[in-house]
């Protein structure tokens, strides 16, 4: 007797389905890009790490729905049909032949090895936001009807697939510059226009240098010149006053000496004259 889901069961086993479907589907691309990718050891060596948790999570995928009462499959079969046994059988068997389809023609893009493996990369970062985007809403709808379950292996599922995003957003810049050194000769890597553009830019820039200098060294003559002015007008204030304050006080204390030694020397021959008289 067929077990009886309810509608939150139902569909988050909806949601599980589709995330199985794609992650059976990477498994057969993945397998043609790391038989691709043996020119660059440790891009292959990724690959074949994420190729081990793609088979792991759609090994958690399956476990996860039959817990719930489902049937994995490799597709979305809304409503109760997701538990049907000849619809699963039907649904992974197309699953498989597009993604069998995919790997072998993926060996014919590009228009060189190293643009090949830029093509990969770019359709394996295509792929793992695809799957950060479904394990986010596993997660969200397994929180919102109360599965942690449910919650908690899509949350690690998306940080696996968050990780393997981040390491191919550093790479496809990478495999981007080999493709210009494999296929762009090298008089081509730099535009003209751009030579011509830094060529026009530097003699500005050894202008503007000297330009630069001048008013620092006009800075430092200034406090110079004020240090010299300064040094010139402080004697010429402090020494005239004091030499004038001596000049006026000596002789005022000195001539009134003089004058009284003048008086007495005239008053004598005075009284000589005057007993003379007598």
């Amino acid at each position: 007797m067929a077990q009886t889901l309810t509608p939150s069961a139902t569909k988050v086993i909806q949601y599980l389905n589709e995330a199985y479907g794609k992650e059976k589907e990477l498994e057969i691309a993945l397998q043609a890009h790391i038989k691709m990718a043996a020119a660059r050891a440790s891009y292959k060596k990724r690959l074949q790490d994420h190729l081990k948790e793609t088979k792991a999570q759609a090994k958690g995928l399956e476990r996860r729905i039959k817990q719930l009462g489902g049937k994995a499959e490799a597709a979305h079969l809304p409503g109760p049909e997701v538990v049907s046994e000849a619809a699963s059988k039907v649904t992974a068997a197309a699953t498989q032949a597009v993604a069998a389809t995919k790997g072998p023609l993926h060996v014919l893009r590009g228009t060189g090895a190293a643009e090949k493996l830029l093509k990969n990369a770019k359709t394996e970062l295509w792929n793992e936001h695809e799957e950060i985007g479904n394990y986010l809403a596993i997660e969200t709808l397994a929180q919102a009807v109360g599965d942690r379950d449910t919650a908690k292996l899509a949350r690690e599922f998306r940080r696996q697939e968050e990780r393997m995003a981040s390491f191919l957003t550093k790479l496809i810049p990478q495999l981007t510059k080999a493709v210009v050194t494999e296929e762009v000769p090298p008089a081509e890597r730099r535009g003209s226009s751009n030579g011509r553009a830094t060529a026009r830019r530097r003699p500005a820039k050894a202008k503007a240098r000297p330009a630069k200098a001048k008013p620092a060294a006009k800075a430092k003559a200034k406090p110079a010149a004020k240090a010299k002015s300064a040094a010139k007008s402080r004697p010429a204030k402090a020494r005239p006053a004091k030499a004038r304050a001596t000049a006026k006080s000596r002789p005022a204390k000195s001539r009134p000496a003089k004058a009284r030694a003048s008086s007495t020397a005239k008053r004598r021959p005075a009284k000589r004259r005057a007993a003379s008289t007598a």
